[in-house]
């Protein structure tokens, strides 16, 4: 565990109808971490995020920002690109700038290096009804890097996308993570998504939302398809399955993953 970015301590929420979504949830999300949650529908992944964005209220519980780290340094990426459709590419980048008070000038800069993060120099004046899928969710992505965040919240940015292009924009989003080494909290229903992108998969189980396991993937980056064929990369993804099916049957257990596995395999 590397210094603890932001801490979640026995947090419990309860919503108008009675439903509980989260409850006694503890939770240490270490600096520059990539850490994936996983559960079923219902389970809270998505309350997490927004507890920790300060877009709800806990019933109960705290979050505790750790190593001066504040929800203002934090970017969300929604399951939807959200683009405003009259407006162009780098526009709809802007938009974080342009509602902080920042001016046209003093934001060319910023946008122009968020665009590039993402690859998509040269497609500053075309509209979101131009662009492919894949594209439109860079972005969108974009749009999260222009205020230059140190926390990523990452609400099923791929769901919706095609498993080629998915697969392309994890590795993009993994050569990103790796240069401004941010800290990424990022929900997914995708097993084998999380494993390949993230340093810890933490399993939750549904009604009530919580915490029944917490993998560790000990796998070197940077990750290729290499990793994707490898026995290793099988194991993980079996052992998270078999976690989500336990979970489904009310067995909770924390598993933590031992770095014999990863010296099995190398």
């Amino acid at each position: 565990m590397t210094h603890p970015a932001i801490t979640l301590s026995d947090v419990s929420k309860v919503y108008s109808n009675g439903t509980v979504a989260l409850q006694h949830l503890s939770l240490t999300i270490g600096e520059g971490q990539f850490i994936s949650l996983v559960g079923p529908s219902g389970c809270g992944k998505s309350t997490v995020l927004r507890m920790i964005a300060g877009l709800g209220k806990m019933n109960s519980g705290q979050i505790e920002w750790n190593g001066g780290h504040s929800q203002r340094q934090l970017a969300f990426v929604f399951q939807e690109a959200a683009l405003m459709p009259w407006a162009t590419v780098q526009d709809n980048v802007r938009l974080p700038l342009k509602l902080a008070g920042v001016s046209y000038s003093a934001s060319r800069a910023a946008v122009a290096e968020a665009l590039e993060l993402v690859d998509l120099n040269g497609f500053e004046q075309c509209y979101p009804r131009e662009l492919s899928g894949g594209m439109k969710m860079r972005v969108s992505i974009a749009r999260a890097l222009v205020t230059k965040p140190e926390i990523l919240l990452m609400d099923e940015p791929f769901g919706a996308l095609d498993e080629m292009t998915r697969s392309r924009l994890n590795s993009d989003l993994l050569n990103l993570w790796s240069q401004k080494q941010w800290t990424v909290v990022f929900v997914t229903h995708n097993i084998y998504e999380a494993v390949y992108l993230s340093n810890r998969v933490i399993v939750m189980a549904a009604r009530p939302g919580r915490v029944v396991a917490d993998v560790a993937i000990a796998a070197p980056y940077p990750r290729t398809e290499e990793f994707r064929l490898s026995p290793l990369y099988g194991e993980y993804c079996r052992e998270i399955s078999s976690a989500l099916a336990q979970a489904a049957n009310g067995q909770d257990g924390a598993i933590a993953t031992s770095n014999q596995r990863a010296a099995e395999y190398a």
